[in-house]
C-alpha cells in the first residue's frame, strides 16, 4: 500500500459525514501520504523500509517512529482536502495547479499576485519556502503530516474509538474544533497605520504583507515568519491554525490542550480511563514493553532510550554478560563494571586469592583483576636494598637504574637515609656530602681544607687555587708561569731574583723559562741574544771569539 485514503461513497443528496460544510457527492478525502517502504532517516540502510506496527506509530522493522522515515505527499495537496473542508476558492483546480508549478512552488497563499507571492516567500526561512524539489517542499510535507495528523481529522483513521461513547466524544471534539477554534488565515496588505506583530511585537508598516487570523481577532496581525505555533514554534503550515485562550497553535498541539495523546499510537485519548507513566499518557493497554508488547500496567519495567521494557526483554536485549561466569547479569543483580567489562557482584574477585574486590582496592594486569596485595606480590617493583616490594603510597628513590625505599637509600658511611639531600657516588654506593668530605675528599696541601671545586694538582698533591702561591712573594700562581726549587713553587720574578744566573751583558737573570737559551764561558753567562761582539754587536753564537779583559770580541774586531 503506497498511501492511505478514505473514500466515502454517499447516496446522491446525502450530507458528508466528514465535512460540516455541505453537499459533497462522492467526496474523496485523499490523505496521499507515502510511508510504506520509505527509508528510515535515523537507521539508514539498516531499515529495509517503513512497515506499520499493528498499533504503535512506529516501524515494525526498525522500531523508529513513523516521523523518522522519509514520508512524503504523493501529489500537490490542498489543506482544505486534508481537513475535509470545502475551499472557498474552488480548491486545487487544474488552473491553480498549473499556476503553482509555473511559480515554482507547491503552495502559495491564495489571493496574492505573483509579485506579492515573492514578497511573502522572501520573509520566510529559506529552508521553509515550499519551492518545488527543495528542502522547503520536504519541510511542508513533513509539517502537514505532523500538524494535521489523519487520526485527528477523520475517525476512520482512529483504531481506538471502540465504543459509541468514544466515537461521540471524538465527534464533539471535532465539531468544537472546526466551528470554534480552527480556521485558515489569509495574507493581505496591511492597510491601516503602523501596528505591531502579535508574536514578536515588531513594527508593521502600512503596505506590508501580514497574516490575518480572522476567527481569533481580525484586528491583530503577524509577520509571515511569525505566524507560528506557540508550542512547537514551527510555521503554521498552509496557514491552517487553531486558537485557544488568545494563543495560536497548530492543530496537533491545540488538540493536546484539550485531550491527552497516547505516546504509543499517537492518537488522542477519548476514553475515560487511561494510563499515565513516564510523564506521558497512554491508552489502556498501550503502556507495553517496547519489544514484546507485554502490558506493563502493574508490572516492573526498565526505561531505556525513553522506551519501557519488561524485565525479560531488557535482560535479553541489553543485559551485560559477566566476564567471570559468562552469564547475563540480571536486573536483580548488581552490575559491577570496569573498563567496559562487567561482573556479577559475587564474581568480582581477585583471580589469585579469590577474595572479593567489592569496595576494595584492586589493579588490572594482563586483563585480569588482582587485589592490592596479590598485585604487589606478583608485579610490584622491589627495593635494591632490602629486596622488599614497593607498596602503594611508598616513596621510591631511583639512581642509575636502581631503586630504593626511602629508609633503604642510605649513606655508605653513616648509614643515615639520604632523602632529598645531596650525595656523591662511591664504589657503586652513595655517600652523603658530610661523610664524603670527611672520609674521601681531597685536602689542600697548604691549609688542609677540603677541596670542593677548582683545585690544582702540583706534583701529585692537591691545592686550593688561592693556596697555590709563590713561596717568596705569595703571588697566586694559578694561570701564571712558575718554576720550583727544592719542591717549592716560585713565580718567575722571584725565582730569577733569588736563584737565576745573571747575564754578563744585560745583567738580567737567566731563568730558562719558556726555553730560553744561554751560553757559559769561564763561569760567565750570557743570554743567547746577548752573546755578541762588544764592539760591532755581531752575534757570536756558533762562531769563534776573542776576549779582551771582560769583553768578548769577534775575530775581526779583535785583530783591529
Amino acid at each position: 500500500m503506497n498511501y492511505a485514503c478514505v473514500q466515502l461513497e454517499l447516496p446522491r443528496g446525502d450530507h458528508c459525514s466528514i465535512c460540516h460544510h455541505c453537499y459533497h457527492l462522492l467526496q474523496e478525502v485523499h490523505i496521499q501520504e507515502i510511508d510504506e517502504g520509505q527509508p528510515c532517516l535515523s537507521c539508514g540502510e539498516k531499515c529495509p523500509g517503513y512497515a506499520q506496527h499493528v498499533w504503535r506509530n512506529v516501524c515494525q522493522n526498525c522500531k523508529c517512529s513513523r516521523s523518522s522515515h522519509d514520508i512524503y505527499l504523493e501529489d500537490l495537496v490542498d489543506v482544505h482536502d486534508r481537513i475535509g473542508w470545502e475551499a472557498k476558492d474552488g480548491g486545487l483546480t487544474s488552473e491553480r495547479r498549473s499556476l503553482l508549478l509555473e511559480l515554482g512552488y507547491t503552495w502559495v497563499p491564495p489571493g496574492l499576485s505573483p509579485q506579492q507571492v515573492e514578497e511573502y516567500m522572501e520573509q520566510l526561512d529559506n529552508t521553509k519556502i515550499p519551492r518545488v524539489a527543495s528542502t522547503g517542499e520536504k519541510y511542508r510535507d513533513t509539517q502537514i503530516v505532523h500538524q494535521l495528523p489523519c487520526q485527528d481529522i477523520c475517525p476512520d483513521h482512529c483504531r481506538n474509538l471502540k465504543t459509541q461513547g468514544q466515537k461521540k466524544a471524538f465527534e464533539d471534539f471535532r465539531n468544537l474544533r472546526d466551528t470554534a477554534a480552527m480556521d485558515i488565515a489569509c495574507v493581505q496588505q496591511h492597510s491601516q497605520s503602523s501596528t505591531t506583530c502579535y508574536n514578536c511585537e515588531g513594527e508593521i508598516e502600512a503596505g506590508e504583507l501580514v497574516v490575518i487570523a480572522s476567527q481569533m481577532d481580525p484586528n491583530v496581525c503577524w509577520h509571515p515568519a511569525c505566524f507560528t505555533c506557540s508550542k512547537c514554534d514551527e510555521l503554521i503550515i498552509d496557514l491552517c491554525y487553531c486558537h485557544h485562550n488568545g494563543v495560536i497553535f497548530c492543530q496537533r498541539h491545540y488538540a493536546e490542550t484539550l485531550k491527552p495523546r497516547c505516546a504509543a499510537c499517537d492518537e488522542l485519548i477519548f476514553s475515560g480511563e487511561y494510563t499515565s507513566a513516564m510523564d506521558q499518557d497512554w491508552h489502556s493497554g498501550h503502556f507495553c514493553c517496547f519489544n514484546c508488547d507485554l502490558n506493563l500496567t502493574g508490572h516492573r519495567y526498565i526505561l531505556r532510550e525513553e522506551h519501557p521494557y519488561c524485565i525479560k526483554c531488557y535482560e535479553n536485549l541489553f543485559a551485560n554478560s559477566c566476564e567471570e561466569c559468562k552469564t547475563p547479569i540480571g536486573t536483580d543483580s548488581k552490575d559491577l563494571s570496569y573498563k567496559e567489562k562487567h561482573w556479577h557482584e559475587k564474581c568480582f574477585k581477585c583471580c589469585d586469592c579469590q577474595n572479593s574486590l567489592v569496595d576494595q582496592p584492586f589493579a588490572s594486569k594482563n586483563e585480569k583483576l588482582y587485589c592490592a596485595d596479590c598485585h604487589d606480590n606478583n608485579f610490584a617493583a622491589r627495593c635494591d636494598g632490602c629486596q622488599d616490594i614497593f607498596r602503594a603510597g611508598m616513596k621510591k628513590y631511583e639512581y642509575k637504574g636502581k631503586q630504593w625505599h626511602e629508609q633503604c637509600f642510605c649513606c655508605k658511611v653513616c648509614q643515615q637515609p639520604i632523602g632529598n639531600k645531596s650525595f656523591i657516588p662511591r664504589d657503586q654506593q652513595v655517600v652523603c656530602v658530610p661523610c664524603y668530605e670527611e672520609q674521601y675528599a681531597q685536602r689542600c696541601m697548604k691549609c688542609n681544607g677540603v677541596i670542593n671545586k677548582g683545585g690544582i694538582t702540583y706534583k701529585s698533591t692537591p691545592w686550593h687555587r688561592d693556596c697555590f702561591t709563590c713561596t717568596n712573594c705569595s703571588k697566586v700562581l694559578a694561570g701564571e708561569k712558575f718554576t720550583s726549587r727544592e719542591d717549592k713553587p716560585y713565580c718567575a720574578d722571584c725565582f730569577g731574583d733569588l736563584f737565576a744566573k745573571k747575564c754578563c751583558r744585560c745583567t738580567k737573570p737567566i731563568t730558562g723559562l719558556g726555553g730560553t737559551k744561554f751560553i757559559s764561558f769561564e763561569e760567565r753567562h750570557w743570554h743567547s741574544d746577548c752573546f755578541v761582539c762588544y764592539k760591532c754587536n755581531a752575534s757570536l753564537v756558533g762562531r769563534g771569539f776573542l776576549t779582551d779583559g771582560a769583553d768578548i770580541l769577534c775575530p775581526d774586531c779583535g785583530r783591529a
